[in-house]
């Protein structure tokens, strides 16, 4: 499915669509397929905002890096992603046992982590 859309491969021919579409892919056959993946780079008129695209891809994108085969590495995100989802999963249950105090303590982080961000590096 690529947006909604049903749509199936044929022996041969290639199929380009946008990735940013909600999409998946199922080999529902016995044999093996290869699939080749390209990323094409879009012109921007802007050329900040292309310099921008080239960074995050760079850096944003490698560290969301998931391995496929043996050796391959972890990026960093993916890494801390364990760990977070583990806070997350303490925070629903929290939420189900006790809703005043989640919520009190989510907005105090949210506000600390504002404070550290933009007020801190002027008052201090």
């Amino acid at each position: 499915d690529v947006d909604g859309e049903r749509y199936s491969w044929r022996d041969g021919q290639s199929v380009v669509f946008d990735e940013t579409y909600i999409h998946y892919a199922e080999n529902k056959t016995d044999q093996n397929r290869i699939i080749f993946f390209a990323d094409v780079e879009r012109p921007m008129k802007v050329k900040w905002m292309e310099r921008f695209n080239h960074w995050f891809g760079r850096n944003v994108m490698t560290a969301a890096s998931s391995p496929n085969e043996t050796g391959d590495q972890t990026g960093g995100l993916n890494k801390a992603f364990g760990y977070v989802y583990q806070i997350r999963i303490k925070a629903k249950a929290l939420k189900a046992k006790n809703r005043k105090l989640y919520y009190f303590l989510k907005w105090f982080l949210m506000l600390g982590i504002f404070f550290l961000i933009f007020v801190r590096p002027y008052v201090f």
